[in-house]
């Protein structure tokens, strides 16, 4: 019997979870200062080459404005901008993840970002916003905003 009620838990939390995913879909935010969009097709969105390299956990933050999402892991984990920079998140892998600040400041906060789509977001304010997936919080970066 209680190898059953079990069954029965895991079942539904099963179905909550999917259902949040799902229903997170459907209602996107929109802002001027964020968007999530299809890369297939669009040549302006990637410069052809992707950084595929692991999250090695180093601290030391990357000079660029693009963030792959690869193998579960964000690459460069950590990088540095100026401010008023638009930073670029590109979803590589064969699932759906999420941006999300993590630190109670301005920062990134996507919807679920499908595969093959991007996701942008423009730095207004100097200083380091942590962030994560939402799905998957082992993923874990960064960005140091510059005066």
């Amino acid at each position: 019997m209680d190898k059953r009620l079990i069954a029965v838990l895991v079942i539904v939390v099963v179905l909550v979870l999917a259902g949040g995913v799902y229903f997170s879909t459907k209602n996107k935010p929109a802002s001027s200062t964020q968007s999530t969009s299809s890369t297939n097709g669009m040549s302006n969105m990637s410069n052809g080459s992707t950084n595929n390299s692991s999250n090695s956990g180093s601290e030391t933050p990357t000079a660029t404005d693009k963030v792959s999402i690869a193998n579960f892991a964000f690459s460069p984990a950590h990088i540095t901008v100026a401010k008023g920079t638009t930073v670029t998140w590109t979803n590589h892998d064969t699932t759906v993840h999420t941006i999300v600040e993590t630190d109670g400041k301005n920062g990134p906060n996507s919807s679920s970002v499908n595969p093959g789509d991007s996701y942008t977001f423009t730095f207004s304010e100097a200083g380091t916003y942590q962030y994560h997936c939402s799905i998957h919080p082992q993923m874990t970066g960064s960005v140091t905003v510059t005066e």
